[in-house]
């Protein structure tokens, strides 16, 4: 059975940090690229960001470009998020995807 399963969301300040983990399993995750992808409240869905199999090659979205970082270790099984200097906008559903797969996403809130 094919998961993907979000953790590490939370509520943070501006200006915090957070790291988002995607654990996969049911597949060959380092078969596959990650990507990364958020919601917000009566928004679309926008992509965040992609890395490749092995992680040689990271993309961003230009809001948050120079703030994150995407991550995978092949070994666990798990891609990651590296969220920095957080502003209220990046305030939504976050959520992995692989091999067509979705996870069911990780709320992340930025307020103070």
């Amino acid at each position: 059975q094919v998961q993907l399963v979000e953790s590490g969301g939370g509520l943070v300040q501006p200006g915090g940090s957070l790291r988002l983990s995607c654990a996969a399993s049911g597949f060959t995750f380092s078969n596959y690229a990650m990507r990364w992808y958020r919601q917000a409240p009566g928004k679309e869905r926008e992509w965040v960001a992609t890395i490749n199999t092995v992680g040689g090659t990271t993309t961003y979205a230009d809001s948050v470009k120079g703030r994150t970082t995407i991550s995978r270790d092949n070994a666990k099984n798990t891609g990651y998020l590296q969220m920095n200097s957080l502003k209220p906008e990046d305030t939504a559903v976050y959520r992995c995807n692989a091999n067509g797969y979705w996870g069911q996403g990780t709320q992340v809130t930025v307020s103070s």
